[in-house]
């Protein structure tokens, strides 16, 4: 895959706060920005997707460098950091609109969302089925400004201390070894 251009992939995994925080932290991701997608109202606030009735999840876009990371590892890490198990609810925050949801921005991308869901159901990591939607991608939407490195700006929130610490400490040490990999090599003297 060398000299690909940045790719994309748009993934919902509950709150986009959370969701961002993981994958800002991960090499090979170029842009992290969180927002709406699978709805049908146009540019849709916060506070209409948080009613419920736009048919938005909370995302976020990811640019990633396929020469760096593959959309299998951004597919693993996603899985890893949030229970796909759980139908339009993740942990406290209930509704659809944090939904577990993939939106594929073409058949490669569908094709391995589909293959990624079926080996970790056969490897039986979770009691209950994986409910991850896998849709075609139509169109994002930004969050306002205010949502962007939510936790990076406000790690004292409540929000933050009580449920994305935890996460990003669960993360990194789960995955330590991935990041790892995935680090540039120094060259030596």
């Amino acid at each position: 895959m060398t000299g690909v251009g940045p790719a994309l992939a748009t993934v919902g995994g509950g709150c986009f706060w959370c969701t961002e925080a993981v994958f800002s932290e991960v090499p090979g991701i170029r842009r992290v920005t969180p927002g709406y997608a699978g709805g049908h109202v146009p540019h849709p606030t916060y506070e209409e997707v948080c009613q419920g009735d736009t048919g938005h999840a909370e995302v976020v876009q990811l640019e990633f460098d396929p020469d760096r990371i593959t959309y299998r590892d951004i597919l693993e890490i996603f899985f890893s950091t949030h229970d796909p198990t759980t139908p339009n609810r993740q942990g406290a925050d209930v509704g659809s609109q944090y939904r577990s949801v993939i939106f594929y921005h073409d058949e490669d991308q569908r094709r391995m969302a589909a293959q990624v869901i079926q080996d970790l159901q056969g490897q039986h990591l979770y009691r209950r089925p994986i409910v991850t939607e896998v849709v075609p991608y139509e169109a994002f939407y930004p969050a306002e400004e205010y949502h962007h490195q939510y936790f990076r700006r406000n790690p004292q929130a409540p929000y933050c201390t009580l449920v994305i610490a935890p996460k990003m400490a669960k993360f990194r040490a789960q995955v330590l070894s991935r990041l790892a990999r995935l680090l540039p090599t120094e060259a030596g003297p």
